[in-house]
């Protein structure tokens, strides 16, 4: 096997999850990802884990449910890590796994060379800097978000308890991706106004270098215009199906991954130190009302946030000393 994937294998179940012997550790993978299925199957082997693996047929979108006897194994595992083409993050599996105490890891669409690269990063050292940006998003009654592509958006936060993805899965119930790096939380439903252009990725889209930036207007928490080139169109054609709840502005997040790049691949974009992200469509796992089988992230490069009028990043440098 790949010695060097194995060894990002064994990071992420060894320090990230910390899987210890005899623990009940599922992967849960797809036709698509396999060869990572076996890497992290092979990471429980060594550490004397019950290690399993299911694999499923990729899904059509993310947020989409796994079939039933995966949603039973999740909620029966000490530990879940789920390599899959297509997100498990939002989805209702993945909360009644974590409500039943289940440590659970995603790895969305992951690359051998993110995770690679990803797994590699210093984790406590990203632990503590996201703590720092989740505790201004926790005091904050409202973010700005301006860039010099045209991004200028108000996201009412008050009363809303913001999501420190660490990397750091050690306690019952907790989760997050893998890589990680992000501190994030839904804005206020239904009160998010302004404009913000997408132009770093999109999620089911890709890298946007070199194309036309993704520009989404918004008003009253809802996408209500989308334009720019043929990536637009695509967003456009998502969404679609799916009615006003994909229009949702469900997620605004920072990125704290100073080892993460913008390739492409929403997993390692999101996570990317000087940017921000804004999604669309589901936010229950966040404490929202939205329940549609959709969660697209738009990255924007180079944003000043102000938090209540005080700048904690200004063109994609993060103050927070």
């Amino acid at each position: 096997m790949d010695k060097d994937l194995l060894n990002a294998a064994l990071i992420a179940a060894r320090d990230c999850m910390k899987v210890q012997k005899g623990e009940l550790f599922l992967v849960v993978t797809d036709t698509d990802l396999v060869e990572i299925g076996e890497s992290l199957m092979e990471a429980g082997r060594t550490l004397e884990a019950e290690v399993s693996m299911l694999k499923i047929l990729p899904r059509s979108r993310n947020g989409e449910e796994p079939p039933e006897n995966v949603v039973q194994a999740m909620v029966h595992s000490d530990v879940v890590i789920a390599p899959t083409a297509k997100s498990l993050t939002h989805t209702t599996a993945r909360r009644n796994a974590c409500a039943a105490g289940t440590r659970v890891a995603t790895m969305p669409g992951i690359l051998r060379e993110t995770m690679i690269r990803g797994l590699n990063a210093d984790y406590y050292a990203i632990a503590e800097r996201t703590k720092r940006v989740t505790e201004l998003l926790n005091t904050a009654k409202v973010a700005r978000v301006t860039s010099a592509a045209g991004t200028d958006i108000t996201l009412p936060l008050e009363g809303i308890d913001a999501i420190a993805s660490t990397g750091l899965m050690h306690g019952p119930g907790s989760f997050g991706n893998l890589p990680s790096g992000e501190s994030y939380l839904m804005p206020v439903e239904g009160a998010s106004e302004g404009v913000f252009v997408v132009d770093g990725s999109m999620a089911g889209i890709g890298d946007l270098a070199g194309k036309i930036p993704i520009t989404i207007r918004v008003e009253k928490g809802h996408a209500t215009e989308i334009s720019g080139g043929p990536e637009a169109d695509l967003l456009e054609e998502k969404l679609l199906p799916l009615g006003q709840p994909a229009r949702n502005i469900a997620e605004f997040g920072v990125g704290t991954n100073d080892a993460a790049r913008i390739i492409g691949n929403i997993l390692e974009d999101e996570k990317v130190m000087g940017t921000i992200h804004i999604a669309l469509g589901n936010n229950m796992s966040m404490g929202g009302t939205v329940d549609v089988p959709l969660h697209l992230d738009g990255i924007v490069k180079d944003p000043t946030v102000e938090l209540d009028g005080t700048v904690v990043m200004k063109k994609g440098k993060l103050l927070i000393g």
